[in-house]
Formats: C-alpha cells, structure tokens, sequence
C-alpha cells in the first residue's frame, strides 16, 4: 500500500484492506466516535502512517497521550499480544514498533517550543473572536487596527495594542468623524477582556519571534514527515484561545502557501482535535469564512481532519467537504442520539453486506465504520474496519524524554527567547515624552513673553533677562504615560509615513512580520 496511509482492514465481514490514498488525503477528513470508542489512537496510526509516507504533520495533544509518538511501542506493553494479534488478522505483515520525528509545541513554552504569533497577524476578527467582544466593540477593535495600518505603528503584543486602545479613547471624537462612532465605554469593554486574557497566560502567545510555518513542513534525514505536536492539556482550560490558535494557524497556512493544484501526497496535514470547540457560539461570519479555507486551503496541498465526538458538531457545509471519513461509535440513549446517529449513517455511501446505522452503533473499540476517496476523488463504499495497532508507544512518554527531544530538535533555541523590538507602544511613548517636552518649552516661551508684557507696560526697558521668579503655580512635572497619551493628537500621527498592510482572509497580516 505504498500510495496510501493503512488504516486497518479484517476480511469477511471487514474491510479486506482500507486506508487513505495519498492523492486525495488533501480532501480533507473526519475522525468522530463517542468517547473512549478510539479516535486518538486513530489519530495516532493516521500520524503515523502520513509520517512514513513523507507528509509533515501538525495535531494537537488533548490529553498528552499522543507524545508517545516520539517513543517506539514495547513488547513489555500490557497490550502487546492484543496488538500482535491485531495485526495478524488484519493481513499487517510487516507491522513493527519503531519511534517517529516529532517536535512539541507549547503556546505557554512549558512542554514544548514557544510558539508565538504577533497581534497584526491574528487580526480583529479572530482577536473578537477570543475576546467574546460585541458587535460594536468588534467595530471599535477594527477601528485600532485601522489606525495601526495607516499610521505606521506595528501590533507586535499585548502591550501594544493596549497602548494604542488608550491613544483611540483619548481621541475618540476626532477618530468619530473618519471612522464612525468610537466609544470610550467599548474601549474600557476591550481593555478588561485584555486584561482577563492576559491573566490567563494568553499574553505569551503575542510577541516575537513569530512562528515560521516552515518550520513544521520538514522531514528528517530518512525523507519521514516530522509530526509536530502542540501540547494542549493546559491550554483546554482556555478553550477559546485553544481554537481561535487553531484557526489562526490553518489561515495562515492559507494565506502563505502557494497554489499547487492536485500534487501525489499533501504538503502537510493538519489535524484539528476537539473540533466542537471552534464552532461553539460562532458567529454565521466566522463560521463562513472557515467553510471558504476548508474549500481552498486543498489546493494549497494541506489536507484538514476534524476530531469530534459527533458529525453534527460540524456546520453542514463543512462537512460535505470531508471526504475521508473514520466513523467509531455512537450511542443513542435519547431520541436527539438517535437523530443524529440515523443522520451521520444517511451520508455513507450503502454497503449491501450490512446496514450502516447499525453498524455505527455496534462497531467495538478499535473499529470504525469507514469511508476514504477513491480513484478520481469518489467516495468508496462504507466499510467495517478493524483499525490497525500503532507502532510507537501508546500513551505518554516521560518528562525526561520529553527533554531530550525537544533538546534534539531542528528548532531549539530557535524560539526560546522572546524578543521586544520597537513597535505601537514605544512609538506612542516616545511621541507622548516628545509631546510633553514641546509644551514645556511652549509654557516657558509663555512665561518669558508675559513676562516682557508686564515689564513693558511698567515702563521699564527689556533687556532681554528675565527676571528670576517661582513658576510653581504654572509648571508641572512631565505627564505619566497614560496622561502623555492623551496629548498625542491625530495632527502628529498622520505626519507619519506608513505602508498599507495587506490582510487576508481572517484580517491576518500577508507576509507582513
């Protein structure tokens, strides 16, 4: 099977042999099942198999089970005969333990490699996605990007564009007249979502250095596709940012990539586990415009798989797209179940040999119900399929190891460090300082000409030495930086000379670091 990833097979009743063609695994793919019916060891051998075949992989580790990529399975393994047996039935001859490539990923840079990207690049769309903003603080949002655009003042963190969210309230009338209403109540609105993102360690995902995708589309000396993995146990717990970062990568594989049209093996896949959460509360917006990149993002040779529990977690349009399909089991204890187990059986193509909603509901752990494209991209007949043993370790690998791969890899100390080059914030600073110096040269001139004045009007002649005298009433100490802010007018920033940035399909940045 040397032009496809082998999923399983079983003969008789099964599938005699079943697996992904190569050509069409950009076709993109589902894996779905009720919990513990196993999906992440379908995963697993998926990764595996698209590793061999040459194929960079990027998924995300929910539960930290999927490390043991990195680690070769053992005879010593509780479920060793169970595996061998496995693979004596299915016809798997040549099935054997070995490790794979596998670099970790971690956007807390705990268990895996910093990986980070700038506020420009994510946009004020997926950004109001994460901040669960409104309508109009979505619109004050876009406003801020607007003005970063055209003035010239790079979104690089946090800081900078709470920096520039100040600037825009203290500016807000001015900015009503070119861009629409600005309010200040939106803005406080935006700036205490910031602040709770930011006490979620969200704030370590903005910065530099930023994400180089080609840093994930590498294979090793053996010609196998490295299998990068983004840890995410953590970060379930900010289940928002976990997929507003998901999508932000796969658009940014849209927007970088070039056309390849149809090529004989993907260029990457990307699998996208718990998948419910990028489509939970999404606003028709959002929602069409990952439809659109699913639609396109196959001809850049990246095939997308969505992990779920349910098929119906998948908005409809989405889902007719997913060629390749991995059915485990659901269950139907309530008439809703029922529904959507009759529904998710309805969109197979019919195997004489069984009934299809049966067989969802029956299919044990390590089975599937499955259906992958054929020859000219047509959806083949659905199958039962004994789903085949993983050849690295199943489970999670230990800390120790983990440090050692991670020390091994192409990319150490690539991203360990962050970096904080001049951008909004200090442009605004230094205008603000700059800002204040200039009234207080202005004030003193003040004083000298008021000064002259009284001294004219006594009569006496001016030599030009002014009389010494206390201007405590009059001066103040340099403005804080907030304060400073406020001074900064639209005058300055528009004498400013900055390049239009072009953005793409999410608002990110097209290769604008």
């Amino acid at each position: 099977m040397d032009n496809r990833v082998y999923l399983g097979g079983g003969g008789e009743d099964y599938a005699i042999d079943q697996g992904v063609l190569l050509k069409y695994a950009n076709r993109h793919g589902l894996i779905a099942g009720a919990t513990g019916t196993g999906k992440t060891v379908t995963l697993q051998i998926l990764a595996e198999g698209f590793s061999d075949a040459g194929v960079p992989v990027f998924l995300s580790d929910v539960k930290g089970d999927l490390s043991g990529l990195a680690a070769p399975g053992s005879a010593e393994f509780k479920l060793h005969d169970a595996f061998m047996s496995r693979a004596k039935t299915i016809g798997f001859d040549d099935y054997s333990y070995k490790s794979f490539p596998t670099t970790f990923w971690d956007l807390f840079g705990e268990e895996g490699h910093p990986i980070r990207t700038t506020v420009a690049e994510m946009g004020p769309l997926l950004i109001g996605r994460l901040l669960e903003l409104t309508e109009a603080q979505e619109g004050v949002l876009n406003i801020a990007f607007r003005v970063s655009d055209e003035q010239g003042l790079p979104l690089l963190d946090l800081k900078d564009l709470q920096a520039l969210l100040i600037w825009v309230g203290e500016n807000n009338k001015s900015l009503s007249l070119q861009y629409g209403n600005v309010s200040v109540a939106s803005i406080g609105a935006i700036q205490r979502r910031l602040l709770v993102l930011e006490n979620q360690g969200g704030a370590l995902i903005f910065g530099e250095p930023a994400l180089d995708l080609n840093d994930m589309m590498t294979v090793d000396d053996a010609g196998r596709g490295r299998i990068n993995i983004l840890t995410s146990a953590a970060l379930m717990g900010a289940p928002r940012l976990y997929a507003t970062f998901l999508l932000w990568l796969l658009s940014e594989l849209f927007e970088e990539l070039p056309e390849v049209g149809d090529p004989d093996k993907p260029k990457l896949v990307f699998f996208f586990d718990e998948a419910h959460l990028l489509f939970d509360d999404a606003p028709k917006a959002l929602v069409t415009k990952v439809e659109q990149v699913a639609r396109l993002i196959r001809s850049k040779g990246v095939g997308v798989y969505f992990v779920t529990q349910n098929p119906q977690d998948v908005p409809e349009n989405i889902l007719g797209q997913l060629g390749n399909r991995i059915q485990h089991a659901l269950r139907a204890f309530t008439a809703k179940d029922r529904k959507a187990l009759r529904h998710a059986a309805e969109t197979y193509r019919d195997n004489s040999r069984f009934d299809t909603e049966q067989a969802i509901r029956e299919v044990g752990v390590g089975e599937a119900v499955t259906s992958t494209l054929e020859k000219k991209g047509a959806p083949g007949v659905v199958e039962r399929t004994l789903v085949r043993p993983p050849s690295s370790q199943l489970g999670p690998i230990s800390a120790e190891l983990r440090r050692l791969v991670m020390a091994e890899s192409p990319v150490a100390g690539k991203y360990d460090t962050a970096k904080d080059r001049e951008s909004a914030y200090e442009m605004l600073k230094e205008r603000a300082a700059r800002a204040a110096k200039e009234a207080e040269e202005a004030e003193r001139l003040e004083e000298e000409a008021e000064e002259a004045e009284r001294e004219h009007k006594a009569g006496r002649r001016y030599s030009g030495t002014r009389v010494e005298r206390s201007t405590s009433s009059r001066r103040r100490e340099p403005d804080g930086f907030v304060e400073s802010l406020s001074k900064v007018v639209i005058k300055e920033l528009k004498g400013t000379t900055g390049r239009r940035i072009v953005r793409g399909i999410f608002g990110t940045l097209f290769k604008g670091r």
